[in-house]
């Protein structure tokens, strides 16, 4: 159980310290983690959603749950998000880009990038009823993780001098990415049936696919801001894809 809380310790902020002097050795082997730590954030998610409904309206609860998705991680996918925009919109050649990326300081592109995807994580949950809100919340994280994985077996890591991201790339990618995807298709199709699966799981891929296609064009492969962005737009392709699914079934 080490190396779940390798996972646990660097994709949220929950303070568990047991074993962590070892975190060096096992982030590796912690990816096969990172799933099931999506799994646990969406269950809190969910259950935090429903309580919330009983006393605040659907705009305050996905305010609520959209600060909880954030917060549970520290805000560290979305500082990747805002770093991979203003060094992937830059349109400067690659070594430039990954420079970019690697400053402290937010631009204007990384600004906008950051608040269009927050923007339309809360229009879309805010459109939805609070029980909707819930399944959504509880999606999001999985997926978001879950294509974190995805991105890693289908993907080189763009920096030649290693990263933070880098620390977790190895020959296991591709299996913990299947398991990943194993198990947020068995998850989904318990909790909301089969075509709900379906769709998570291919809006999931879809978003891998483009943004890895245009990150493989920027730099040439992903880094550790990158796979934070892949988490958050995916979240955010989740929240559409329950909006979608949700409009079209009445």
């Amino acid at each position: 159980m080490i190396p779940f809380f390798t996972a646990l310790r660097f994709l949220t902020v929950i303070p568990i310290s047991w074993r962590a002097e070892r975190d060096g050795e096992l982030f590796k082997q912690s990816i096969y983690y990172f799933s099931l730590i999506g799994l646990l954030i969406g269950s809190c998610g969910w259950l935090l959603v429903s309580a919330l409904g009983f006393i605040l309206p659907n705009s305050c609860v996905a305010f609520f749950a959209l600060f909880y998705l954030s917060a549970i991680s520290g805000f560290l996918h979305l500082d990747g998000l805002a770093d991979s925009g203003d060094g992937l919109l830059s349109y400067r050649p690659k070594d430039a880009s990954l420079n970019i990326m690697k400053d402290s300081r937010t631009g204007a592109m990384g600004v906008v990038v950051l608040m269009m995807v927050l923007l339309g994580k809360y229009s879309s949950l805010s459109s939805l009823p609070v029980s909707t809100i819930a399944l959504a919340v509880f999606f999001m994280p999985l997926a978001g993780r879950t294509a974190i994985l995805v991105t890693m077996a289908a993907n080189n890591y763009a920096r030649p001098e290693g990263g933070l991201g880098g620390l977790f790339y190895s020959s296991r990618s591709l299996k913990a990415a299947l398991a990943g995807c194993l198990l947020l298709f068995v998850v989904a199709t318990f909790v909301a049936g089969l075509k709900y699966a379906a769709v998570v799981v291919c809006c999931m891929l879809f978003t891998v696919l483009i943004f890895s296609l245009f990150c493989r064009k920027r730099i040439g492969g992903v880094t550790g801001d990158t796979l934070g962005a892949m988490c958050e737009l995916t979240e955010l392709a989740i929240a559409l894809a329950v909006v979608v699914m949700f409009t079209i079934n009445g």
